[in-house]
């Protein structure tokens, strides 16, 4: 098991979908938690608005392509989760110049203010789609790396900044490499809460792309005690590690199950907006969790019908739902 009791943690990309429920876990676990998010002049802190106050969180503002600004929210911080990423795979299609200043460059600055205020570790946030479509399954971590999409390329190059901050300069590093994970407060982009909301808007007809590519999603809790897993053990340092359940399922098997969960006929129709370059496609994701279970003992404890099961509840509130925009395809 884990421990963060006492420990001044600083999780980057606070204010999106895992960051606010790891920073949750956290709290819980009774870290003292610096909580960044993205800077807006609305003072607005995304889903770090649904966490009830806290005396032990410090919500700040900025934006990690600011190398300045990384280090002195660094200081005095026992570890670092760096989350903060642009992460929407169509939207990297269009501005790709801006993956490479978050992704690469934030995670740069971020390794640089971690290794200057001697920060006793720092976990790195990978993606299951550095690996690309499946040689082989399932995909473990020794897979080769394919530059499927600008997002994809950005993420690769991220990783090699952080682990080179490791071998030259022996930072404490480790890569968590997290696959398709969902549950509740998703962006819409991703299938599950695309599928999920349209149905709970009452929709007879889901709009989709592509329904063959195989999955292994993952619910978002499972996700994020991979994480506390993996910032909690020495043995992880140096290394990139899986976070996934060893499950493969389809998208089309997916949406048949979320039809039956939620008592949908629903009709699929293909939106070709949805579509991605034949070449970029992802047709297959399947993880080895070996490595994580190995080190630390992790094992999910959510199969797909109980996680979807949960993230179903949440979509189905009104208060919830209102905050989508179901009749917009959000890249």
């Amino acid at each position: 098991m884990y421990n963060y009791k006492g420990k001044r943690v600083l999780v980057t990309g606070a204010d999106g979908f895992i960051g606010s429920h790891l920073t949750e876990m956290l709290l819980k676990q009774g870290a003292k938690v610096r909580a960044l998010s993205f800077y807006n002049p609305f003072n607005y802190w995304g889903w770090l608005e649904d966490i009830p106050v806290n005396d032990n969180l410090e919500v700040v503002s900025g934006d990690v392509r600011d190398s300045n600004f990384c280090n002195v929210i660094s200081k005095d911080i026992d570890i670092v989760f760096h989350l903060a990423a642009l992460i929407s795979i169509p939207y990297s299609y269009v501005a790709p110049n801006s993956y490479i200043d978050t992704n690469v460059k934030g995670t740069l600055n971020m390794c640089q203010a971690a290794r200057d205020n001697k920060v006793g570790r720092i976990v790195v946030t990978s993606t299951s789609e550095v690996y690309g479509t499946a040689r082989y399954v399932p995909i473990n971590e020794s897979h080769p790396l394919q530059a499927q999409s600008p997002y994809s390329a950005s993420k690769i190059g991220a990783d090699a900044i952080a682990l080179s901050f490791y071998n030259a300069f022996n930072l404490p590093l480790t890569i968590a490499r997290p696959f398709n994970t969902y549950g509740p407060r998703q962006s819409a982009r991703a299938v599950i809460p695309t599928i999920i909301s349209q149905i709970a808007a009452g929709k007879k007809q889901i709009k989709l792309g592509d329904l063959s590519p195989t999955r292994d999603f993952n619910y978002v809790k499972d996700t994020c005690r991979g994480f506390l897993y993996l910032g909690d053990t020495e043995k992880s340092i140096g290394k990139a590690v899986n976070i996934g359940s060893n499950y493969e399922i389809s998208i089309r098997d997916t949406l048949y199950l979320i039809k039956e969960l939620m008592n949908s006929d629903v009709e699929f129709v293909l939106d070709k907006q949805r579509i991605r370059p034949k070449n970029s496609e992802v047709l297959r994701l399947w993880c080895d969790n070996t490595k994580i279970h190995e080190l630390t003992g992790f094992k999910p404890e959510y199969d797909i019908r109980k996680g979807l099961t949960e993230t179903i509840k949440w979509f189905s509130e009104k208060k919830n739902l209102d905050k989508y925009k179901v009749d917009i395809y959000n890249m």
